[in-house]
């Protein structure tokens, strides 16, 4: 950065506590709100009030922005704060970064006359969040799982960035890799890669060889029919956004063993996530040349 800004860090979890770290740590003026339940509250100034906040240089909200019915994401606070009200207390031509912006978000900043980029939409943090989602997802087949992944047969659906880090992480450690997509450019890459191939339209009938199966595509892919298929101990990791991939309740009917793994980056690797974070701040400071 070429000089110091004034950031405030509101809401959000541990991510936030590391991407706030950071930004002091580089020398930048750091205020945080609705975050005061952070473990070592010491380390970083903690505000009571959004006093303040309309002088910023940059606002950082959480990712995801919102929680239920539009009040702000704000896992270690006590405080319930609509997202709307935040948005009244800030100045016009203010930047604000958030994550998962909702349309009625963008709609008010705009009436406002605020800068508002979301910073989940970036492809470069999406690349980069599919390494700690894939380890995550690894992390929990390990320790569910009564065997080694080396040898066994799995399931990856879905071959974009995530589906790729995945597989890619997955083969590393001697698994037998299947990867399933719709488009056949993705199944040729695919299998120039070295992993079987499945198309994801048509994996009824064949999933019963799979002892694990982790879905990456945000539709829903194991229905009935495809529950139906798998052997009685298969697992299945559900990293889909929601509503997700997995027909939870036909699952449950048939006993098997659903995993849906939300938000890993904040759960398994949140100092990771905190950096990513900051750096596409950085990247859209840059783009606005501030």
């Amino acid at each position: 950065m070429r000089r110091a800004l004034n950031f405030w860090v509101v809401g959000g979890d541990l991510r936030q506590v590391k991407l706030a770290q950071l930004l002091q740590e580089d020398g930048h003026s750091v205020q945080t709100y609705a975050m005061e339940r952070r473990p070592d509250p010491g380390q970083l100034p903690g505000s009571d009030t959004m006093k303040g906040m309309e002088q910023a240089d940059c606002v950082i909200l959480p990712l995801p922005v919102t929680a239920e019915q539009g009040m702000l994401n704000a896992a270690l606070s006590d405080l319930r704060v609509p997202v709307s009200e935040l948005l009244e207390g800030l100045s016009p031509g203010q930047l604000v970064c958030a994550g998962k912006v909702t349309t009625p978000m963008r709609v008010l900043a705009e009436e406002k006359g605020l800068i508002l980029r979301d910073y989940f939409a970036r492809e470069e943090l999406a690349v980069a969040n599919a390494v700690p989602t894939a380890e995550g997802a690894i992390q929990i087949a390990m320790e569910e799982l009564p065997t080694t992944l080396y040898g066994l047969r799995v399931l990856v659906i879905g071959f974009g960035r995530l589906g790729k880090v995945l597989a890619h992480r997955l083969h590393g450690l001697g698994a037998k890799v299947t990867v399933s997509a719709r488009k056949y450019g993705d199944l040729a890459w695919i299998e120039a890669y070295g992993y079987q191939s499945e198309h994801t339209g048509q994996l009824t009938g064949w999933l019963g060889a799979y002892d694990l199966i982790i879905n990456t595509v945000p539709a829903r892919v194991l229905d009935f029919p495809q529950l139906l298929d798998l052997k009685e101990d298969c697992l299945v990791i559900d990293l889909a956004s929601k509503p997700g991939g997995v027909n939870l309740k036909a699952a449950a009917q048939l006993g098997t063993k659903v995993i849906w793994a939300l938000s890993l980056p904040g759960k398994a690797a949140p100092a990771t996530s905190g950096r990513i974070i900051r750096d596409t701040i950085y990247h859209i400071l840059q783009e606005l040349e501030l």
